[in-house]
C-alpha cells in the first residue's frame, strides 16, 4: 500500500490518509469543503461546499495517478436532504462517466459542513 499526501488539499484532521493506493486503485478519505490555502470552510451553501470538495477532491486523484474519469464508486454524504438537488448540479460536471454511487444524508459532519464525498478510482 502507498500513502497518497498532497499540500494542494487539506491535511487530514486525524489519525487517517488523505488517500490510499492498493491493487490498481486509490481509495480517497472523505473530502470536506476546506480551502487548503486558508484551513477555513469555503462557503455556506451548498453549491459552493460542493465545488471545494470536488478541488479538493481532484488534487488528491491527481496525487494518486488518477482523475475523475477513472472514478468507479463514489460516496457523498449530505448533512440534508433537502441540499440533493443542488449538490447533484456540482457532481455532475466533474464525475461525467457517472460511476457508481451512494448518497445519504448523516446527521452531522465534521466542522459542520454540508457536504463530504469519498472515491474509488483506477489508477492510471
Amino acid at each position: 500500500m502507498k500513502v497518497i499526501s498532497t499540500n494542494k488539499a487539506p491535511a487530514a484532521i486525524g489519525p487517517y490518509s488523505q488517500a490510499i493506493v492498493t491493487g490498481g486503485y486509490v481509495f480517497t478519505s472523505g473530502q470536506i469543503p476546506i480551502d487548503p490555502a486558508t484551513g477555513e470552510v469555503a462557503g455556506d451553501c451548498i453549491v459552493c461546499q460542493a465545488e471545494q470538495v470536488m478541488a479538493n477532491l481532484k488534487e488528491v486523484l491527481e496525487a494518486a495517478g488518477a482523475s475523475f474519469e477513472s472514478a468507479v464508486k463514489t460516496t457523498c454524504f449530505l448533512a440534508d436532504m433537502a441540499d440533493f438537488t443542488a449538490f447533484n448540479s456540482v457532481y455532475e460536471k466533474y464525475f461525467v462517466n457517472k460511476p457508481a454511487r451512494s448518497c445519504v444524508a448523516v446527521k452531522t459532519l465534521p466542522k459542520g459542513v454540508k457536504v463530504e464525498v469519498e472515491v474509488i478510482a483506477e489508477i492510471g
